[in-house]
């Protein structure tokens, strides 16, 4: 029998990856060995896979491979990047190319503050947003000393987010929140509800979940609660809303009307279902060429897309007919209120960031369209990132997702236009 090569065993890796991300539990089971598929069982191998899977997000990227070998078997090791942590799944081949073995081993992230952060000059305490079952672990970010401080909460971007943030190795909102506490700001952050509770939500939940039971309740109660914090200035809270969170942040405006102010870094202006479908048509094309299969994943998506604004199907459209599985709920609220028209019917002062480099939320769109609807404010501020990603971390050439894997922190210009913007507010 010849030998079966590295890169025959790589494909075999990634075909069983493949059915893990896709929840084709039964099909990954085909390629075990007769001992394993006595061991593990499909349930089992969906239970395990599932219980990593919960914690570490989206899956941003899988690394090329590492292989060894013994006499009898061979050893091949896929790293997933994940969005809040990277897995090491190895797989043991025998002599016939099945599955002998299985491991799945987490590696967590260190986090190292970036140099404009000291530590000395404030402190985290601990705190809930909220009451009872529902409750939300967050972080204050406390300047040392007696003054009266301003006030930030930071409401994260969509999917399921955790205080920090975190994309890969990056801690977007800690970087925020340690950038500005070393200012002299106090800063809230939290888990987002959809990360904390996510296994609680029962299909009927999700179903009717819309951005304001996933993040806009959760900010107002978090807006409560800083302004209940001993040194507060409570004349000068102020929401920062990144990408999604920025998208809405009009929306909590209308809801608070004792907010000082609005930042808005990389808010969207056009509808998700667009944004999305130009998101995967930008990172298709990135190599120049687009495969068969890829075309046919852009075509449903644009299916979905054309259905979903289609008035015929509003009532009676399923979930996975829908971009993304997510349900009409969801899209309904956010096409009922898309936010220049949102922006309009306030008038507080806000500082809108955007990094030329993201291709997530666009310069020549998004941004333009906040410079347009609001370019009569004299209370608003627009400033452009010319280096700066969708994390708004400094960079080169053209962004793509592989460079949310690389460790960076969010650039010390944006934390001092923010500190800047809040403390000119004040005075």
């Amino acid at each position: 029998m010849n030998p079966v090569s590295v890169d025959d065993l790589d494909t075999l890796s990634k075909i069983f990856i493949g059915h893990l991300l896709k929840g084709e539990f039964s099909k990954a089971t085909i390629q075990f060995d007769d001992r394993m598929k006595k061991s593990i069982s499909e349930t089992k191998l969906q239970q395990s896979w599932e219980d990593i899977t919960s914690e570490s997000g989206t899956l941003l990227q899988l690394t090329p491979t590492r292989s060894s070998d013994t006499d009898t078997y061979k050893i091949i090791v896929i790293k997933c990047r994940f969005q809040r942590f990277d897995v090491d799944v190895q797989l043991v081949f025998n002599q016939q190319s099945e599955i002998s073995g299985l491991n799945f081993t987490p590696i967590k992230n260190s986090y190292k503050p970036p140099v404009y952060v000291n530590k000395s000059s404030f402190r985290d305490v601990d705190v809930e947003v909220g009451e009872g079952k529902w409750a939300l672990p967050g972080t204050l970010s406390i300047p040392e000393g007696s003054d009266k401080f301003s006030g930030v909460i930071l409401v994260h971007g969509s999917g399921p987010n955790d205080k920090d943030e975190s994309i890969g190795p990056n801690k977007i909102f800690r970087d925020l929140a340690w950038g500005l506490a070393s200012q002299g700001i106090c800063v809230l952050r939290y888990d987002k509800m959809t990360f904390k509770y996510g296994k609680q939500l029962t299909p009927e939940m999700i179903e009717k979940l819309t951005v304001k039971e996933e993040v806009i309740d959760d900010a107002l109660t978090a807006l409560k609660l800083i302004r209940k914090t001993d040194n507060i200035d409570t004349k000068c809270i102020f929401l920062l809303g990144h990408s999604l969170g920025a998208t809405v942040a009009p929306r909590i405006g209308l809801e608070d009307h004792d907010l000082a102010g609005l930042i808005i870094m990389a808010g969207l202006t056009r509808s998700l279902e667009d944004t999305l479908l130009d998101q995967y048509t930008y990172i298709y094309n990135l190599n120049g060429t687009i495969t068969e299969q890829q075309k046919v994943e852009l075509q449903s998506l644009k299916e979905k897309v054309d259905k979903l604004k289609d008035p015929e199907y509003k009532d009676k459209i399923a979930s996975q007919d829908l971009p993304l599985g997510v349900p009409i709920a969801y899209w309904r609220d956010l096409q009922d209120n898309m936010p220049l028209d949102v922006v309009k019917k306030i008038d507080l002062p806000m500082l809108i960031l955007q990094g030329e480099r993201d291709y997530q939320v666009l310069t020549s769109v998004d941004f333009i369209g906040w410079k347009t609807t609001l370019k009569e404010r004299t209370n608003v501020n627009f400033k452009l990132f010319p280096d700066l990603n969708h994390l708004f971390i400094k960079g080169k050439g053209k962004s793509t997702p592989e460079e949310y894997t690389i460790e960076g922190h969010v650039d010390e210009e944006v934390i001092t236009t923010i500190a800047q913007f809040i403390k000119d507010s004040k005075s």
